[in-house]
């Protein structure tokens, strides 16, 4: 997985509040393989009326925010069920970070392992930022290292579980952190053996 320090990209504004994962993937689409793209599928019921058609009032899908690689929302972002597919259909439109004042934290945790940043801001800097990127702010920067966020004028500071941003800078998914502690398995393991070589499976 790419490690995660430094994006400046587009930032899409979805000014709304408990947006739960059967919004960002409808359930319908849940057996969708992982080897599809799930990214038709994102927001689809919000994107696209009945017909199919692109909604004119969603936001991604107004040509300045058609490539954004961040989404800035209200409170519960990610809240519902734990299907990590609708991390997927973020990750393979292309999002690589969610800033919001809150977000649901099983949809938090999957995103951290597919390499998608959830940065938590006070409710009010949401707010702020929400109103820059829709009266022209464009690019957004953000830096995970200093865990600060930047649009024009605008610098604020978000919050994020010290391991989830260990692993985001890493590239690393759970196996990977687990694998960061070899050595220290491979010590106990032999320490344990010594003691209760009784315990070790017959061959």
């Amino acid at each position: 997985m790419e490690p995660f320090r430094h994006l400046a990209a587009l930032a899409c504004p979805i000014a709304r509040a408990n947006i739960d994962t059967d919004q960002i993937l409808p359930a319908r689409f849940i057996r969708t393989p992982r080897s599809q793209s799930h990214a038709p599928m994102l927001f689809h019921d919000m994107r696209f009326d009945a017909d199919g058609k692109p909604r004119r009032d969603f936001p991604l899908n107004r040509p300045q925010w058609a490539e954004a690689q961040i989404i800035v929302a209200r409170r519960n972002f990610g809240a519902g069920s734990s299907r990590e597919s609708a991390v997927y259909a973020l990750a393979d439109y292309g999002i690589r970070c969610v800033i919001a004042p809150s977000l649901g934290d099983i949809f938090a945790s999957n995103a951290v392992n597919n390499g998608l940043l959830p940065a938590r801001v006070a409710e009010a800097k949401a707010e702020e930022l929400i109103a820059a990127l829709e009266h022209g702010a464009a690019e957004v920067s953000i830096d995970l290292e200093a865990q600060t966020i930047r649009a024009g004028n605008h610098v604020m500071a978000f919050a994020i579980d010290p391991v989830w941003r260990m692993k985001l800078l890493n590239g690393w998914d759970d196996l990977d952190l687990t694998a960061s502690f070899r050595a220290e398995i491979d010590t106990f393991a032999k320490r344990d053996a010594e003691r209760r070589p009784w315990a070790a499976p017959a061959r």
